[in-house]
């Protein structure tokens, strides 16, 4: 079964969308609990919550990557993150159980992208995204690294990460917008 989350209700069939490797694509992960993560993007909610406007692209926010034996680990790269991302999020996970792969390597364990129209053969109402990740949490099948547990080595990571990122956002303004007001110790004004 490939599973796709996204906020759009009654889909019956999935078209490829320029994605962030500027080629058509849709993406899937064999794993349920591996789309969770695609109902919110924090960038795009903080903006709009805050009342920056933009009308481009939104950024992705994709903080998570996966251990070796291919979990995937959620982290949290500052306070509450999850919440502030997920909580009261409702959105929609649609499956297939056949597709034609693209001819594209995601290097994502357990994604695979078509670049082809897929139909839909079921789809599952997510009505809370944080209930729903925290329950894969609780079931073993994701796990979470929390900003208040995170080491002084990887706070170290991420303050340089931010900083490369937030000079690398030039063309993304909705982008630095949302570093400024989650990373303010970090993003000087």
């Amino acid at each position: 079964m490939y599973h796709h989350a996204s906020a759009i209700g009654n889909i019956k069939q999935l078209e490829p969308r320029i994605s962030n490797h500027g080629v058509p694509l849709i993406y899937f992960s064999k794993k349920r609990e591996n789309v969770l993560v695609y109902l919110s993007n924090a960038v795009e909610r903080y903006c709009k919550e805050t009342g920056f406007r933009y009308d481009g692209i939104w950024k992705k926010w994709g903080p998570y990557g996966f251990d070796k034996n291919g979990l995937q680990c959620l982290e949290e790269y500052y306070p509450n993150a999850l919440e502030k991302t997920y909580k009261g999020v409702s959105g929609y996970i649609y499956c297939t159980d056949t597709l034609v792969e693209a001819d594209f390597n995601v290097q994502i364990p357990d994604a695979v992208a078509s670049n082809i129209p897929v139909k839909i053969r079921s789809v599952e109402f997510i009505p809370d995204a944080l209930e729903a990740i925290l329950n894969a949490e609780r079931d073993g099948l994701i796990k979470i690294m929390r900003y208040e547990d995170m080491s002084p080595k990887m706070k170290e990571w991420v303050t340089k990460t931010i900083r490369e990122e937030y000079e690398n956002a030039i063309d993304h303004p909705e982008y630095g917008y949302f570093l400024r007001g989650n990373f303010p110790d970090i993003i000087k004004r």
